[in-house]
């Protein structure tokens, strides 16, 4: 017999609780198989293909691309096992009537899923029993309509409108999400006040947001008339050409983390310019030996890791509510890396204990990985200190911001030839300027100060990295 499952988005770790549709992979009415990939969602911190636990027929879909939804929120029905007539479950329109007779009847298979739903999280196990969903009419276009307490967009009403549960006047709000939470009380909604589009009346970021857009219009209309008249008078364009870009996905969770970083962290900034020359000859000595190529990004994270273990005060974060410095022995090194979707920063576990042919692999790896979109969350977060190349945008110097909440991030110009007193003489010599943003609290301008110059003395002369090898 047939029995029509529910799919919900799983958790996806690392604190994450609401991802965005960016592509269905299957439609109404497709074969899915066992951990096939069916949807492909974006997170704060990555794009991510979710597979489905169930095998069967998809009934129903819920949220179009674009849609953005808890955690926990239905994300897609699948039904398994056969009808009573030996068709595949799904084909029909006896496929409701079947899975209803079945249940009731007492009869209900056990489905079993694969309990993967992400590679690297895993899920618990299905539960005995699963509460039933019909599956969803056919429309005209041939794609299945989701049942009514989902909604497939944005909600277009006002607030006082009503378009789902609205909140009991005593009971719990219904709010999953602590991000919807933190937006409504940063800009003193009443959540009670507020009906959700979501399943069962969840409220959601997009209700809360139309809400706020709804309430700016309503009780400020001069304001926003008489000072968007000025600005564009001033600017010489009209509102018209005026485009705005919603801060979601990876450009919002930068926004955030970077906002978080310079109202939480007294930073300060030191640099130096450093002869890059021998550094340069020593990595194409190492390349013309044979084996794999060596990148100068891996030969100054070997480097920084050096550097860290003279200086571990800069390998540490501030725990603000304990009022405490933890100082960390294992190094995460982070490194910056730009994709089409964003500035990301995939971390290199234990980089402490590789050599610069492991670096380079490991580098390599991961900005193949940031390039596809493929980064799980997991090689997104965790890092302890951070290495910033910005010379790849041909620019010689930055003050960069610190990779929240780490304590110290480095950063490095581009390497170019310029006029430099070597030995005593005028000579062309290639020259990187090398800069420390650093947190205050952990250490002072003297320990920030010798880090950064063992750092420039081993650009140098690389032969000092022997004494710590």
């Amino acid at each position: 017999m047939a029995q029509v499952l529910e799919f919900k988005l799983p958790d996806l770790g690392e604190g994450l609780t609401e991802a965005e549709i960016v592509r269905w992979l299957v439609e109404v009415g497709d074969v899915v198989a066992v951990d096939q990939p069916v949807v492909e969602v974006e997170t704060a911190k990555a794009m991510v293909e979710v597979p489905c636990p169930y095998g069967g027929v998809v009934t129903a879909r819920f949220g179009a691309e674009g849609t953005e939804l808890p955690v926990g929120a239905p994300l897609l029905t699948v039904a398994v096992g056969r009808t009573a007539d030996g068709r595949p479950a799904g084909d029909g329109s006896g496929a409701g009537t079947d899975g209803a007779k079945d249940g009731a009847s007492g009869r209900e298979p056990a489905a079993e899923g694969s309990g993967n739903v992400l590679v690297g999280y895993g899920t618990s196990e299905a539960p005995a029993r699963r509460r039933r969903v019909r599956p969803a009419a056919p429309v005209a276009n041939g794609r299945s309509r989701a049942p009514e307490p989902v909604r497939d967009t944005r909600p277009t009403e006002t607030p006082s409108t009503p378009t789902g549960r609205a909140a009991p006047a005593d009971g719990p709000v219904p709010v999953i999400s602590p991000l919807v939470r933190r937006l409504a009380r940063q800009n003193g909604l009443d959540l009670r006040k507020l009906t959700g589009s979501g399943p069962d009346g969840l409220i959601l970021r997009a209700d809360v947001e139309h809400a706020l857009r709804a309430g700016d219009t309503q009780d400020r209309p001069d304001t926003t008339k008489s000072t968007a008249a000025p600005a564009a008078a001033a600017s010489g364009v009209g509102t018209a050409s005026v485009t705005r870009v919603p801060l979601k996905g990876i450009r919002g969770a930068v926004a955030d983390k970077l906002s978080r970083s310079r109202t939480e962290i007294p930073d300060a900034t030191c640099w130096v310019d450093a002869d890059a020359t021998e550094l340069m000859r020593t990595r194409a000595a190492m390349n013309a030996a044979g084996g794999p190529k060596i990148s100068v990004l891996a030969l100054l994270a070997r480097i920084c890791t050096a550097a860290l273990a003279r200086f571990p005060e800069l390998n540490s974060s501030v725990d603000t509510e304990a009022r405490e410095i933890v100082r960390y022995a294992d190094v995460h090194l982070g490194f910056a890396a730009q994709t089409e979707r964003g500035l990301v920063v995939p971390v290199v576990r234990d980089a402490h204990t590789r050599d610069a042919e492991s670096l380079t692999a490991e580098f390599a790896r991961l900005t193949e990985a940031a390039r596809e979109g493929t980064l799980t969350p997991a090689q997104l977060t965790g890092g302890t200190f951070t290495l910033n190349n910005y010379g790849v945008f041909g620019v010689d110097g930055s003050t960069p911001i610190i990779n929240h909440p780490e304590a110290a991030m480095l950063g490095v110009g581009r390497i170019v030839p310029k006029p430099w007193v070597h030995e005593g003489e005028l000579a062309v010599r290639q020259v990187v300027q090398l800069s420390l943003t650093f947190d205050h609290r952990v250490c002072d301008g003297g320990t920030a100060g010798g880090f950064l110059r063992y750092v420039a003395d081993c650009v140098e002369q690389p032969a000092v990295l022997l004494r710590t090898l």
